[in-house]
C-alpha cells in the first residue's frame, strides 16, 4: 500500500533534483525518492553487517604470475560466500571475472578487498545489496 507525504526543498535543491530525475530516466520524483531510500536503506544494511548478496568484478591481466590460481585459491578459500563466477575473455591478455556473492556484508567486503588487493587486478569493484527485506 502506498502512503503519501510531502516534503519541502529549496528552489535550487528541488531543480538539482529535477535535472538529476531526468539524467536518471525516472518517470517521476516518487520512483527517484523511493530509490533513494532504498539505497540509503541498502546502506545501512551494509554498515549494520547485515546479510547482503553482490558482485564482486575483477578485471586482470592473464599473464601474471600465477594471479588466476591465486583468484582460484581465495574463491576456495571463501566457497560458503560463493554463489556463481563468470569468467570472460576481454582480449589476448584481459580477463574480466563476475563473482556473485552472498553472505554477511563484513564477510563479503573482505572477500572483495583480497581478490582486488592481488598483484595483477587492474580494476576491481564490488556492488553490494540487501537481500531486501523491508526495502519493498
Amino acid at each position: 500500500m502506498l502512503k503519501r507525504f510531502s516534503i519541502s526543498l529549496e528552489k535550487n535543491l528541488l531543480d538539482s533534483f529535477d535535472q538529476y530525475i531526468q539524467a536518471q530516466s525516472y518517470n517521476n520524483r516518487s520512483e527517484a525518492i523511493r530509490d533513494l531510500i532504498r539505497k540509503a536503506l541498502v546502506k545501512q544494511a551494509w554498515l549494520g553487517d547485515s546479510n547482503v548478496m553482490g558482485v564482486i568484478t575483477l578485471v586482470y591481466d592473464h599473464h601474471q604470475h600465477q594471479l588466476q590460481e591465486k583468484v582460484t585459491e581465495v574463491q576456495h578459500d571463501h566457497h560458503h560466500q560463493i554463489v556463481s563466477t563468470t569468467h570472460v575473455h576481454m582480449d589476448h591478455h584481459n580477463c574480466l571475472e563476475v563473482i556473485i556473492v552472498r553472505g554477511n556484508a563484513k564477510e563479503v567486503q573482505e572477500l572483495s578487498d583480497k581478490l582486488i588487493a592481488l598483484r595483477g587486478v587492474r580494476d576491481g569493484n564490488l556492488a553490494m545489496s540487501s537481500t531486501g527485506v523491508g526495502l519493498h
